[in-house]
């Protein structure tokens, strides 16, 4: 057996994968994700949402975030990792396409493999839109 020479995902690799989101910066993003990555996302027809699997399939999923609210920010996060397992909350905000406020709260349950971030399990709150800003 061969010590891994990659670095651990630690708290501040977590906020810089948010920081990543925030700027809506795909690239960086998917340098943070492994080869073999899954995104299970807040819904879906499956007990998991849906399953998103590999590179190709999670970096559409991803960049699909923002198409569908072009201001999407995740603000507040707290970062926790142990081992190859960590959590990012945050608080999820932007504007629907019907000009309705998005404010809930969120967590991502992560799995690493090999430094990267393997599995992105994301759980959001179900709350309705606020009106539309004035």
């Amino acid at each position: 057996m061969t010590a891994s020479t990659t670095a651990p995902v630690t708290t501040a690799t977590l906020a810089a994968f948010s920081d990543a989101w925030n700027r809506h910066d795909i690239d960086a993003l998917m340098s943070f994700m492994s080869e073999d990555c899954v995104f299970q996302t807040a819904g879906g027809a499956e007990a998991c949402g849906a399953r998103i699997t590999g590179t190709a399939a999670v970096r559409r999923a991803f960049a699909a975030a923002w198409e569908a609210v072009p201001d999407a920010q995740w603000r507040n996060g707290q970062h926790f990792v142990h081992g190859d397992f960590g959590t990012s909350q945050w608080t999820f905000t932007g504007t629907a396409a019907d000009g309705s406020r998005i404010e809930t709260d969120g967590i991502d349950v992560f799995t690493f493999k090999d430094g990267k971030i393997q599995l992105k399990n994301v759980f959001r709150k179900a709350r309705p839109n606020l009106p539309a800003a004035k």
